[in-house]
């Protein structure tokens, strides 16, 4: 049986390959996710954009919720209840439902904005699907 000091003598070069992979799959992996959360971001953009609100409001944090609050026709402050364990996931089905429904979209558009947003937060935004205004107000 051999040593784990006599197995690296035997077969020193691998290690370099395998950190060399490692490292080619990392990076690969790190770009994939960032051109998803590009996607999101983009579509996101275009949301508000649709919905009369300037684009770059997409991409400042926690400002972007409530932005959406007030596309949806939801009250600001519900963005503190995002910041609430357990109720943030309820208020963010909510918010996903009436979003669908500000775009005259039902549930099912609802879940694939929840399950789905790679696919269709960029859907809803460079489509020509049409913002009716917010949908919790009516």
């Amino acid at each position: 049986m051999y040593s784990i000091a006599a197995y690296n003598l035997l077969v020193p070069a691998q290690d370099g390959i395998l950190d060399a992979l490692a490292g080619i799959f990392g990076l690969l992996f790190s770009c994939v996710g960032l051109l998803l959360v590009i996607a999101v971001i983009a579509g996101m953009w275009m949301i508000f954009e649709k919905a009369g609100e300037a684009g770059w409001k997409a991409i400042i944090p926690i400002y972007n919720i409530y932005v959406l609050m007030e596309i949806i026709g939801r009250p600001g402050w519900w963005v503190i209840l995002f910041f609430i364990p357990v109720v943030n996931f309820i208020v963010w089905v909510i918010a996903m439902i009436d979003l669908a429904k500000s775009f005259d979209h039902g549930i099912g558009f609802a879940i694939g904005l929840m399950f789905l947003p790679i696919l269709f937060y960029p859907l809803l935004g460079f489509s020509d699907m049409q913002y009716y205004g917010p949908a919790a107000k009516s």
